[in-house]
């Protein structure tokens, strides 16, 4: 679906997927008690799911006591831009499963320890592309 003569375009499923393997830094939006809370991460894509490493934290008890979540990525340049939205149920991976995240090279940006691996598994994905007028 297009709208405005191309200056906003709905990108199909395909795309989205494409835009979220070429990344690798998002924001991850999770419940804590009764607050939302948006927190940047970097992840990989694998298969159809996305990971995560954490530490002990909020980030990790939020998920693991509400596992619906919302991923977002987006990207700009002086032309362009897009945004992809993924919602989905997020879960703990066990110890004989972390090591998929060392299969897709899932790297921590920083040298703090992150002993936990996340998995997002997504129950729809959207997005958008936008011409930048100027």
């Amino acid at each position: 679906m297009t709208y405005d003569d191309d200056v906003v375009t709905v990108l199909s499923h395909e795309e989205c997927w494409e835009l979220l393997r070429e990344a690798e830094f998002g924001r991850l939006a999770f419940r804590m008690s009764d607050e939302v809370h948006l927190v940047p991460v970097n992840y990989a894509v694998d298969g159809d799911r996305l990971l995560f490493r954490t530490a002990e934290g909020d980030k990790l008890l939020g998920v693991v006591m509400h596992p619906d979540v919302v991923f977002e990525i987006d990207d700009y340049d002086e032309r362009s831009a897009h945004s992809v939205v993924l919602r989905g149920r997020a879960r703990r991976l066990e110890e004989d499963e972390e090591h998929r995240a060392d299969e897709i090279g899932l790297r921590p940006w920083l040298g703090t320890v992150k002993y936990n691996v996340v998995e997002i598994r997504p129950t729809s994905v959207s997005g958008r592309a936008f011409r930048l007028e100027h």
